[in-house]
């Protein structure tokens, strides 16, 4: 055993026949194992010319493609206090599903008859500003009336001052005659008088002469007197004329103020039922805000406040609602670095938590349990991470994802880039390069030369 003897048992034992002793009976190792290393050389050797596919690994998750397909919170737009709840966690709603009923806390809405009394506030002043309205159509049929009125009475008055200045006229053309046959009734009683002297005439003729000479008189006298009597009646014509356009002013100023000030009434009345009916309208969408409805179809989440009897403020978040059906992308994110080397229409290979898989990120050809995407939307600035947010979705010419995935889920995401040797990725990541940059033509053309 210790080789410390020089008679061998190989010498004296003949070992043909046994060949379990054979196997143990050394043999040329170190040939053995110049030939394996040369062996794993030369495959290694090989291996430095396989293609490698260039990729950017990314962690994110599983979210919606459309914003209003993602989990949202539903928020009260009233305060109020809980009342009842209609629905539980992991409940399926529909849009419009009332998720529960609260109360008012606020004074000025605790009245349970507040819409109908509102209503009856609404009616009052309508039929108020209806009023006024009836109010001004009259007033204003009284101007017309007053004008109408106006125009004949002012004819009328017209007509009025016409014949006081015939009538004066007239009285006028008599007054002239009897001053005429005044002068001749004087010439005639004085030479009456003359002839009586001389006696020539009688004194009968003479008294004759002196009553027509005072009936002449007293026509004169009455002439004239009847002259002034139409001049009067003029100046009274006239002065009637203005005092009917001085009264129809007055008149019409009057009922002109007391319409613009049913006007100012109607108007008001009519702002204050505009008011009325505003505050109706708030009071009866404040009574639906009391239920709070889902916005739309889905799963509720998580509900914020719990419990009966609980108080909430304007604008809490009350519960978490998931929408089903939604359109799942995975949101992942690269580095500044990595951002010039990302395009839309990317593909993207993806490990989803919960789903085992066997990833060969050089040769996503043989990899098992990862599933396609395609990039559909970059963002153009750097989140808080200093990193840049990409929206990948399901690849339709790959395998479709898992039914079971929800959002919120883990993922794994392979961005894959150019096919390099794998000598060239080595050579690369011992340098610190980057990955070499790549159109989506260079890589089509690229796939259609293999082909």
């Amino acid at each position: 055993m210790l080789n410390i003897t020089n008679n061998k048992i190989l010498d004296s034992i003949p070992f043909s026949g046994s060949k379990s002793l054979i196997m143990t009976l050394p043999q040329k190792d170190s040939q053995k194992r110049v030939r394996i290393l040369t062996g794993v050389l030369i495959a290694m050797f090989l291996m430095l010319f396989l293609p490698w596919t260039q990729n950017i690994r990314s962690k994110g998750y599983v979210t919606a493609l459309r914003p209003d397909q993602r989990p949202q919170t539903i928020h009260s737009i009233i305060a109020g206090r809980i009342e009842k709840w209609y629905v539980a966690e992991g409940d399926l709603v529909q849009a419009g599903d009332t998720i529960l009923r609260i109360s008012e806390v606020k004074d000025e809405y605790f009245d349970s008859l507040l819409l109908p009394r509102t209503q009856m506030q609404v009616d009052a002043k309508t039929q108020s500003a209806r009023s006024y309205g009836d109010k001004v159509g009259a007033l204003q049929d009284q101007i017309e009336a007053l004008k109408r009125n106006n125009i004949l009475k002012i004819q009328q008055a017209q007509n009025k001052l016409r014949s006081a200045e015939l009538k004066v006229q007239s009285d006028s053309i008599e007054f002239e005659q009897a001053k005429v046959n005044f002068d001749i009734g004087k010439y005639q009683m004085e030479r009456a008088e003359k002839l009586y002297e001389e006696g020539l005439r009688s004194l009968t003729d003479l008294e004759g002469r002196r009553l027509k000479f005072q009936e002449v008189q007293a026509k004169l006298i009455s002439s004239e007197n009847k002259l002034l009597s139409s001049k009067n009646d003029l100046i009274t014509a006239i002065i009637e004329l203005d005092a009917i356009d001085n009264d129809f002013k007055d008149k019409l100023a009057k009922a002109e103020s007391d319409m613009y000030t049913a006007m100012s009434s109607q108007f008001d009345a009519e702002a204050t039922v505009t008011k009325l009916e505003n505050q109706y309208s708030n009071y009866a969408q404040r009574t639906n805000y009391r239920y709070i409805l889902a916005p739309q179809s889905g799963y509720i989440a998580k509900a914020i406040q719990v419990g009966i009897g609980e108080t909430i403020k304007e604008g809490a978040e009350i519960v978490n609602i998931v929408p089903n059906g939604a359109d799942l992308a995975v949101e992942m994110y690269v580095q500044p670095v990595d951002f010039p080397l990302i395009k839309v229409g990317n593909r993207v290979r993806f490990i989803f938590d919960g789903w085992p898989a066997i990833v060969f990120s050089g040769w996503p050809q043989i990899s098992n349990g990862t599933f396609g995407g395609v990039v559909v939307a970059i963002d153009q600035f750097a989140g808080p991470n200093n990193m840049y947010r990409v929206l990948v979705v399901e690849d339709p010419e790959e395998d479709r994802w898992p039914d079971l995935l929800r959002i919120g889920s883990g993922a794994d995401g392979i961005a894959l880039l150019n096919d390099v040797p794998v000598w060239y990725e080595l050579w690369r990541q011992l340098n610190g390069f980057p990955a070499d940059y790549y159109t989506q033509e260079e890589k089509d053309k690229s796939a259609s030369s293999k082909k």
